[in-house]
């Protein structure tokens, strides 16, 4: 199992130093759903949610979710984002929405977080758009998809 890098030889936590690492290109996408019912999800496609355009607040919700991730979350290094972009599509399988987020950069660190922020922020924005019409909804399935760049290369979603 690798090291832990945000904790010093003490067990302390820390930022990781990446001012020696090399700079390349770096690219993340991740996932996740809102289920609700199908009811919910007419309302949301048909464009009759009260508070407007759901899928399109998300998307911009996601977009600043990924920019303010080192603000929220306390040993992510600020980033200059390259690419941010949100796709939200109705699932009537679930049902629900699927959301996918894709971050690049060009840097000394990926952009995991950042991506995976995206996907939370979009499916919290979501439920807080239509949580009046149904609090059941459930967040799901918040995953890595795909990563690439820097040291330890690619990794993909089986």
């Amino acid at each position: 199992m690798p090291d832990l890098t945000h904790f010093d030889a003490k067990g302390d936590a820390h930022m990781v130093d990446v001012s020696d690492k090399e700079v390349t290109a770096r690219t993340a996408v991740a996932g996740g759903c809102v289920k609700m019912s199908r009811e919910t999800l007419e309302m949301i496609t048909e464009g009759r949610a009260k508070k407007g355009d759901v899928a399109g607040i998300a998307r911009l919700a996601g977009i600043m979710g990924a920019k303010k991730t080192s603000e929220l979350i306390p040993l992510c290094h600020p980033l200059p984002i390259t690419k941010a972009s949100v796709e939200i599509v109705p699932d009537p399988a679930l049902p629900g929405l699927r959301v996918q987020a894709t971050v690049k950069t060009t840097g000394q660190t990926g952009v995991e977080m950042e991506a995976l922020t995206a996907v939370t922020t979009a499916c919290l924005t979501i439920y807080d758009m239509v949580k009046a019409a149904e609090r059941s909804m459930e967040i799901t399935d918040i995953h890595l998809l795909y990563k690439d760049g820097g040291k330890s290369g690619r990794y993909e979603v089986p």
